[in-house]
Protein backbone atom coordinates (compact mmCIF):
# COMPACT_ATOMS: atom_id res chain seq x y z
CA UNK A 1 0.00 0.00 0.00
CA UNK A 2 1.44 3.42 -0.84
CA UNK A 3 2.51 5.63 1.75
CA UNK A 4 0.03 8.74 2.59
CA UNK A 5 2.49 12.53 2.40
CA UNK A 6 1.04 14.24 5.73
CA UNK A 7 2.28 17.90 6.74
CA UNK A 8 1.73 19.48 10.19
CA UNK A 9 0.70 22.72 10.95
CA UNK A 10 1.21 23.96 14.49
CA UNK A 11 4.41 22.73 16.08
CA UNK A 12 3.52 24.22 19.87
CA UNK A 13 3.26 21.40 22.78
CA UNK A 14 0.90 18.74 21.23
CA UNK A 15 2.97 18.37 18.00
CA UNK A 16 5.81 16.07 19.86
CA UNK A 17 3.61 13.31 20.27
CA UNK A 18 1.84 13.58 17.03
CA UNK A 19 5.18 13.89 15.06
CA UNK A 20 6.58 10.78 17.47
CA UNK A 21 3.72 8.67 16.77
CA UNK A 22 3.59 9.57 12.91
CA UNK A 23 7.31 8.99 12.35
CA UNK A 24 7.86 6.46 14.42
CA UNK A 25 4.48 4.31 14.61
CA UNK A 26 2.67 4.44 11.50
CA UNK A 27 4.23 2.76 8.40
CA UNK A 28 1.46 3.77 6.10
CA UNK A 29 2.65 7.75 7.05
CA UNK A 30 5.31 10.01 5.60
CA UNK A 31 5.79 13.04 7.45
CA UNK A 32 6.74 15.29 4.27
CA UNK A 33 6.86 18.64 5.96
CA UNK A 34 5.84 20.92 9.13
CA UNK A 35 4.78 24.58 9.53
CA UNK A 36 4.22 27.00 11.90
CA UNK A 37 3.58 31.17 12.57
CA UNK A 38 7.06 30.98 14.41
CA UNK A 39 9.50 29.25 11.79
CA UNK A 40 12.42 28.43 15.24
CA UNK A 41 9.54 25.81 16.16
CA UNK A 42 8.71 24.55 12.73
CA UNK A 43 12.95 24.20 12.60
CA UNK A 44 13.38 22.50 16.31
CA UNK A 45 10.57 20.09 15.58
CA UNK A 46 12.09 18.97 11.78
CA UNK A 47 15.59 18.75 13.12
CA UNK A 48 13.96 16.66 16.07
CA UNK A 49 11.77 13.98 13.98
CA UNK A 50 13.76 14.17 11.03
CA UNK A 51 11.31 15.66 9.25
CA UNK A 52 12.92 16.82 5.22
CA UNK A 53 11.11 20.25 5.16
CA UNK A 54 10.31 23.30 7.52
CA UNK A 55 8.88 26.14 5.66
CA UNK A 56 5.71 28.44 5.86
CA UNK A 57 1.83 27.38 5.99
CA UNK A 58 1.85 28.78 2.41
CA UNK A 59 4.50 26.48 1.29
CA UNK A 60 3.28 23.31 3.17
CA UNK A 61 -0.10 23.49 1.47
CA UNK A 62 1.37 24.28 -2.04
CA UNK A 63 3.45 21.41 -2.02
CA UNK A 64 1.64 19.09 -4.47
CA UNK A 65 2.85 15.57 -2.58
CA UNK A 66 1.00 16.16 0.48
CA UNK A 67 -2.16 15.54 0.78
CA UNK A 68 -3.28 14.76 4.89
CA UNK A 69 -2.57 18.17 6.41
CA UNK A 70 -2.94 17.90 10.25
CA UNK A 71 -3.80 20.97 12.35
CA UNK A 72 -2.39 21.62 15.77
CA UNK A 73 -2.97 24.92 15.76
CA UNK A 74 -5.22 27.16 18.68
CA UNK A 75 -8.87 26.21 18.80
CA UNK A 76 -9.74 29.54 18.21
CA UNK A 77 -8.45 29.63 14.54
CA UNK A 78 -9.06 25.55 14.08
CA UNK A 79 -12.10 26.53 11.42
CA UNK A 80 -10.07 28.95 9.46
CA UNK A 81 -7.17 26.95 9.24
CA UNK A 82 -9.23 23.67 8.23
CA UNK A 83 -10.69 25.69 5.55
CA UNK A 84 -7.63 26.92 4.01
CA UNK A 85 -6.45 22.77 3.86
CA UNK A 86 -9.09 22.29 2.26
CA UNK A 87 -9.24 24.88 -0.31
CA UNK A 88 -5.49 23.80 -1.24
CA UNK A 89 -6.97 20.68 -2.26
CA UNK A 90 -5.98 18.50 0.56
CA UNK A 91 -7.81 16.44 3.24
CA UNK A 92 -8.28 17.99 6.82
CA UNK A 93 -7.45 16.30 10.32
CA UNK A 94 -7.60 18.91 13.10
CA UNK A 95 -7.18 18.57 17.28
CA UNK A 96 -10.32 19.53 19.32
CA UNK A 97 -12.31 21.31 19.59
CA UNK A 98 -13.42 20.53 15.90
CA UNK A 99 -14.88 24.31 15.73
CA UNK A 100 -16.39 26.72 18.70
CA UNK A 101 -19.55 27.09 16.61
CA UNK A 102 -22.24 24.71 14.58
CA UNK A 103 -21.90 27.51 11.39
CA UNK A 104 -17.84 26.96 11.32
CA UNK A 105 -18.23 23.24 11.88
CA UNK A 106 -20.55 23.14 8.68
CA UNK A 107 -18.97 25.54 6.91
CA UNK A 108 -16.07 23.14 6.95
CA UNK A 109 -18.22 19.74 6.65
CA UNK A 110 -19.98 21.34 3.54
CA UNK A 111 -16.55 22.23 2.07
CA UNK A 112 -15.00 19.18 2.24
CA UNK A 113 -18.13 17.68 0.32
CA UNK A 114 -18.14 20.02 -1.84
CA UNK A 115 -14.52 19.03 -3.00
CA UNK A 116 -14.24 15.24 -2.19
CA UNK A 117 -12.03 15.75 0.90
CA UNK A 118 -12.37 13.89 3.80
CA UNK A 119 -11.99 15.70 7.67
CA UNK A 120 -10.65 13.96 10.58
CA UNK A 121 -10.90 14.85 14.19
CA UNK A 122 -9.40 14.00 17.37
CA UNK A 123 -9.84 12.84 20.09
CA UNK A 124 -8.87 9.49 18.41
CA UNK A 125 -8.09 8.18 21.60
CA UNK A 126 -11.52 5.74 21.54
CA UNK A 127 -9.32 3.82 18.62
CA UNK A 128 -6.77 3.09 21.60
CA UNK A 129 -6.94 -0.52 23.20
CA UNK A 130 -8.22 0.47 26.18
CA UNK A 131 -11.55 2.36 24.52
CA UNK A 132 -11.92 -1.02 21.48
CA UNK A 133 -11.77 -3.62 24.44
CA UNK A 134 -14.81 -1.56 26.15
CA UNK A 135 -16.41 -1.08 22.42
CA UNK A 136 -15.67 -4.90 22.12
CA UNK A 137 -17.61 -6.16 25.59
CA UNK A 138 -20.29 -3.90 25.50
CA UNK A 139 -20.99 -5.03 21.65
CA UNK A 140 -20.67 -9.10 22.73
CA UNK A 141 -23.11 -8.57 25.45
CA UNK A 142 -20.91 -8.79 28.60
CA UNK A 143 -23.12 -6.31 30.65
CA UNK A 144 -26.29 -7.11 29.29
CA UNK A 145 -28.37 -4.04 27.82
CA UNK A 146 -26.45 -1.21 28.79
CA UNK A 147 -29.04 1.68 30.23
CA UNK A 148 -26.90 4.07 32.50
CA UNK A 149 -23.33 5.59 32.40
CA UNK A 150 -21.64 7.93 34.82
CA UNK A 151 -18.39 10.27 34.43
CA UNK A 152 -16.90 12.86 35.57
CA UNK A 153 -13.26 14.57 35.02
CA UNK A 154 -11.77 16.95 38.41
CA UNK A 155 -8.63 17.83 37.21
CA UNK A 156 -6.42 21.38 38.39
CA UNK A 157 -6.25 23.95 35.30
CA UNK A 158 -2.60 24.90 35.88
CA UNK A 159 -3.33 27.59 38.81
CA UNK A 160 0.32 27.51 40.06
CA UNK A 161 0.54 29.47 36.64
CA UNK A 162 3.74 27.43 35.53
CA UNK A 163 1.60 26.82 31.52
CA UNK A 164 3.34 29.48 29.19
CA UNK A 165 0.32 30.51 28.30
CA UNK A 166 -2.11 30.98 31.36
CA UNK A 167 -3.80 33.54 29.80
CA UNK A 168 -5.39 30.97 27.12
CA UNK A 169 -6.92 28.49 29.82
CA UNK A 170 -8.95 30.48 30.98
CA UNK A 171 -10.73 31.20 28.16
CA UNK A 172 -13.31 28.87 25.53
CA UNK A 173 -11.90 26.36 23.77
CA UNK A 174 -9.39 25.64 26.46
CA UNK A 175 -12.01 24.97 29.39
CA UNK A 176 -13.11 21.80 30.31
CA UNK A 177 -16.32 21.11 28.29
CA UNK A 178 -14.40 22.01 24.62
CA UNK A 179 -10.74 20.77 25.74
CA UNK A 180 -11.08 17.72 28.24
CA UNK A 181 -15.13 16.41 27.60
CA UNK A 182 -15.04 15.93 24.38
CA UNK A 183 -12.67 12.54 25.18
CA UNK A 184 -15.83 11.55 27.27
CA UNK A 185 -18.31 12.73 24.92
CA UNK A 186 -16.51 10.88 22.01
CA UNK A 187 -15.77 7.56 23.76
CA UNK A 188 -19.27 7.65 24.99
CA UNK A 189 -20.43 8.24 21.57
CA UNK A 190 -18.35 5.29 20.07
CA UNK A 191 -19.67 3.20 23.11
CA UNK A 192 -23.45 3.74 23.24
CA UNK A 193 -24.56 5.57 19.50
CA UNK A 194 -25.96 8.89 18.99
CA UNK A 195 -26.98 11.62 21.87
CA UNK A 196 -30.77 12.50 22.03
CA UNK A 197 -30.96 15.30 23.78
CA UNK A 198 -28.97 16.94 26.57
CA UNK A 199 -29.10 18.79 29.63
CA UNK A 200 -26.66 21.39 31.16
CA UNK A 201 -25.82 23.37 33.97
CA UNK A 202 -22.27 25.44 34.16
CA UNK A 203 -20.47 27.65 36.72
CA UNK A 204 -17.31 29.39 38.19
CA UNK A 205 -16.03 29.37 41.23
CA UNK A 206 -14.09 32.40 40.63
CA UNK A 207 -14.09 35.80 38.26
CA UNK A 208 -10.26 35.94 37.98
CA UNK A 209 -7.06 34.04 39.06
CA UNK A 210 -3.81 35.33 40.31
CA UNK A 211 -0.95 33.42 39.97
CA UNK A 212 0.60 32.82 43.10
CA UNK A 213 3.42 30.59 42.57
CA UNK A 214 6.90 32.57 42.17
CA UNK A 215 8.22 30.04 40.53
CA UNK A 216 5.88 30.68 38.18
CA UNK A 217 6.89 33.19 34.70
CA UNK A 218 3.97 35.25 35.35
CA UNK A 219 4.28 35.23 38.72
CA UNK A 220 1.57 38.08 40.18
CA UNK A 221 -0.66 38.42 37.11
CA UNK A 222 -4.23 37.96 37.42
CA UNK A 223 -6.12 36.76 34.12
CA UNK A 224 -10.18 36.63 33.48
CA UNK A 225 -11.67 33.86 33.94
CA UNK A 226 -13.40 34.05 30.78
CA UNK A 227 -15.24 30.51 30.33
CA UNK A 228 -16.95 28.02 32.50
CA UNK A 229 -14.91 25.86 34.71
CA UNK A 230 -17.72 23.71 36.09
CA UNK A 231 -19.98 21.86 33.98
CA UNK A 232 -22.57 19.12 34.94
CA UNK A 233 -24.32 16.81 32.31
CA UNK A 234 -27.55 14.92 31.47
CA UNK A 235 -27.24 13.15 28.09
CA UNK A 236 -29.89 10.42 26.89
CA UNK A 237 -29.22 8.79 23.91
CA UNK A 238 -31.30 7.63 20.78
CA UNK A 239 -30.38 3.75 22.61
CA UNK A 240 -32.06 4.87 25.48
CA UNK A 241 -29.17 4.82 27.86
CA UNK A 242 -29.02 8.06 30.14
CA UNK A 243 -25.95 9.53 31.45
CA UNK A 244 -24.61 11.73 33.55
CA UNK A 245 -21.12 13.91 33.47
CA UNK A 246 -19.53 16.67 35.46
CA UNK A 247 -16.29 18.28 33.25
CA UNK A 248 -14.15 20.66 35.82
CA UNK A 249 -11.02 22.28 36.58
CA UNK A 250 -11.40 23.67 39.62
CA UNK A 251 -8.75 21.66 41.63
CA UNK A 252 -5.78 20.40 41.90
CA UNK A 253 -4.80 16.77 41.06
CA UNK A 254 -6.68 14.42 38.27
CA UNK A 255 -9.71 12.50 39.11
CA UNK A 256 -10.94 10.52 35.83
CA UNK A 257 -13.71 8.31 35.72
CA UNK A 258 -16.10 6.88 33.25
CA UNK A 259 -18.79 3.77 34.17
CA UNK A 260 -21.42 2.04 32.20
CA UNK A 261 -24.38 0.59 33.72
CA UNK A 262 -26.10 -2.77 32.69
CA UNK A 263 -28.71 -5.12 32.91
CA UNK A 264 -26.04 -8.41 33.60
CA UNK A 265 -23.13 -6.07 35.18
CA UNK A 266 -21.17 -2.51 35.20
CA UNK A 267 -18.47 -1.82 33.37
CA UNK A 268 -15.77 0.45 34.62
CA UNK A 269 -13.88 2.09 31.92
CA UNK A 270 -10.38 3.28 31.63
CA UNK A 271 -9.68 7.05 31.51
CA UNK A 272 -10.90 8.15 27.98
CA UNK A 273 -7.98 10.56 28.19
CA UNK A 274 -5.57 7.73 27.41
CA UNK A 275 -4.88 4.55 25.60
CA UNK A 276 -4.64 2.12 28.31
CA UNK A 277 -5.77 1.70 31.95
CA UNK A 278 -7.64 -0.92 34.02
CA UNK A 279 -10.64 -2.38 32.80
CA UNK A 280 -13.07 -4.29 35.46
CA UNK A 281 -16.06 -5.69 35.47
CA UNK A 282 -19.04 -5.88 38.49
CA UNK A 283 -20.76 -9.34 37.53
CA UNK A 284 -24.15 -10.18 38.41
CA UNK A 285 -22.81 -12.68 41.16
CA UNK A 286 -21.02 -9.58 42.83
CA UNK A 287 -17.28 -10.51 41.74
CA UNK A 288 -15.16 -7.84 39.97
CA UNK A 289 -12.79 -9.27 37.59
CA UNK A 290 -10.17 -7.44 35.32
CA UNK A 291 -10.67 -7.56 31.56
CA UNK A 292 -7.45 -8.12 29.46
CA UNK A 293 -7.50 -6.50 26.33
CA UNK A 294 -8.16 -7.62 23.06
CA UNK A 295 -7.18 -4.97 20.88
CA UNK A 296 -3.70 -3.27 20.69
CA UNK A 297 -2.42 0.63 20.82
CA UNK A 298 -2.50 0.77 24.30
CA UNK A 299 0.40 2.91 24.32
CA UNK A 300 0.23 6.47 24.01
CA UNK A 301 -1.07 6.42 19.97
CA UNK A 302 -2.40 9.89 19.29
CA UNK A 303 -2.09 9.91 15.46
CA UNK A 304 -4.00 6.58 15.17
CA UNK A 305 -7.03 8.72 13.63
CA UNK A 306 -4.47 9.94 10.77
CA UNK A 307 -3.35 6.20 10.21
CA UNK A 308 -6.51 5.28 10.14
CA UNK A 309 -7.99 7.76 7.38
CA UNK A 310 -4.92 7.21 5.52
CA UNK A 311 -6.00 3.83 4.95
CA UNK A 312 -9.07 4.76 4.53
CA UNK A 313 -8.34 6.74 1.39
CA UNK A 314 -6.17 4.04 -0.11
CA UNK A 315 -9.02 1.76 0.70
CA UNK A 316 -11.83 3.79 -0.52
CA UNK A 317 -13.90 2.93 3.17
CA UNK A 318 -14.83 5.27 5.79
CA UNK A 319 -12.70 6.98 8.50
CA UNK A 320 -13.49 6.35 11.67
CA UNK A 321 -12.00 9.62 13.59
CA UNK A 322 -14.76 11.91 11.34
CA UNK A 323 -15.97 14.72 10.46
CA UNK A 324 -18.96 14.27 11.25
CA UNK A 325 -18.24 12.18 14.90
CA UNK A 326 -16.49 15.86 16.23
CA UNK A 327 -19.74 17.71 14.40
CA UNK A 328 -22.05 15.48 17.14
CA UNK A 329 -19.75 15.91 19.75
CA UNK A 330 -19.71 19.48 19.44
CA UNK A 331 -23.71 19.48 19.49
CA UNK A 332 -23.66 18.15 22.77
CA UNK A 333 -20.75 20.32 23.82
CA UNK A 334 -22.97 23.82 22.23
CA UNK A 335 -26.78 22.36 23.24
CA UNK A 336 -25.16 21.92 27.33
CA UNK A 337 -24.50 25.69 26.90
CA UNK A 338 -27.54 26.60 25.60
CA UNK A 339 -29.22 24.30 28.00
CA UNK A 340 -27.80 25.98 31.03
CA UNK A 341 -28.49 29.55 29.63
CA UNK A 342 -32.12 28.77 29.02
CA UNK A 343 -33.06 26.21 31.33
CA UNK A 344 -34.68 23.76 28.79
CA UNK A 345 -33.43 20.62 27.47
CA UNK A 346 -31.54 20.53 23.96
CA UNK A 347 -31.92 18.52 21.39
CA UNK A 348 -28.81 17.25 19.61
CA UNK A 349 -29.83 17.89 15.71
CA UNK A 350 -26.27 16.36 14.10
CA UNK A 351 -26.49 13.23 13.05
CA UNK A 352 -23.83 10.58 13.38
CA UNK A 353 -23.58 6.89 13.06
CA UNK A 354 -21.10 4.86 15.17
CA UNK A 355 -17.89 4.17 13.04
CA UNK A 356 -16.85 0.73 12.86
CA UNK A 357 -14.59 -1.19 15.45
CA UNK A 358 -10.92 -1.85 14.49
CA UNK A 359 -10.00 -5.24 13.94
CA UNK A 360 -8.70 -7.74 15.90
CA UNK A 361 -4.81 -7.71 15.81
CA UNK A 362 -4.95 -4.36 13.47
CA UNK A 363 -1.34 -3.32 13.30
CA UNK A 364 -1.88 -0.22 10.70
CA UNK A 365 1.97 -0.67 8.84
CA UNK A 366 1.68 -0.97 5.11
CA UNK A 367 0.04 -3.89 4.54
CA UNK A 368 -3.51 -3.92 3.81
CA UNK A 369 -6.36 -4.54 6.90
Amino acid sequence: MKRVKVGIIGCGMISGIYLENCVNQFDILDVAAVADLVPELAMKRAAEFGVPKACTVEELLADPEIEIVINLTAPHVHTEVNLQILNSGKHAYTEKPFALSQEDADRVLSLALEKGLRVGSAPDTFLGGGLQTCRKIIDDGWIGIPYAASGSIMMGHAWDGMHPNMGALLRPGWDPLFDIAPYYFTAMVNLLGPVRQVSGFTSNVREQLTITNPRAPRFGETFPVEAFMNTAAVLQFESGVIATMQAAKESFGYAPRLEIYGTEGTLYVPDPNNFDGEIRILQRNGIMKEIPYSHGFSANSRGIGIADMAHAIRSGRPHRASGEMARHVLDVTLGLLDSSSSGRHTTVEAPFKRPAPLPLGLQYNLLDE
